[in-house]
């Protein structure tokens, strides 16, 4: 089972980056999760995206396609999403010249985050499952990993709070599940896309 993990956040210290890497520890047996930076998306343009998907962005849509599910590490900046992963949405949304389908149609997706705020990234993940849901995704009701005063729980880059290890160890393993028992539904749909 490939997952592909995606940051939100294009900082070197990000507390949902290092989620993500605890992520890639705590996964179930059978999971894999791989890692894809952001940082080389260019912002969303019709106007490029009708010469052709740049590389960078290629290189993320076959990202995509490859993997059986994604797992979002998802900051929450001014009550919402950033700007860097909405950017990486649209273009995920878009079949672009290449392919009959876009990426996102009919992945599952898994949303987690950390904030040092009190309330973890609660806002930003609903916005970010509905702007998913309108693009094509599945992010199905898993419950929240939702990591409050998030600077109190990973240090140094490393989730140390036992709790919320086996939040998401538990998390992951709904996660994997899920993902089970809707892969051959996914191939399935595209094959006959």
């Amino acid at each position: 089972m490939n997952v592909l993990g995606i940051s939100g956040s294009l900082r070197e210290a990000s507390f949902n980056t290092a989620l993500l890497h605890a992520a890639k520890e705590l996964a179930p047996a059978g999971m894999n999760i791989v890692m894809h930076r952001l940082h080389d998306l260019p912002m969303f343009n019709q106007d490029v995206e009708e010469q052709g998907d740049p590389e960078a962005v290629v290189a993320f849509k076959d990202a995509i396609e490859r993997a059986d599910g994604l797992l979002i590490a998802c900051p929450e900046y001014n009550g919402g999403i950033t700007g860097v992963l909405k950017n990486a949405v649209d273009w995920a949304s878009r079949a672009g010249k290449a392919r009959k389908l876009a990426v996102l149609t009919g992945k599952t997706v898994c949303i987690i985050g950390a904030s040092p705020g009190v309330t973890g990234t609660v806002r930003a993940q609903d916005q970010l499952r509905l702007i998913l849901r309108r693009a094509g995704a599945r992010t199905e009701p898993q419950g929240d990993v939702l990591v409050f005063q998030a600077h109190t729980k990973i240090v140094d880059g490393q989730l140390s709070d036992e709790r919320t290890r086996e939040a998401l160890t538990r998390h992951l393993a709904g996660f994997a599940e899920r993902l089970a028992a809707t892969s051959n539904e996914l191939n399935a749909y595209r094959n006959a896309s």
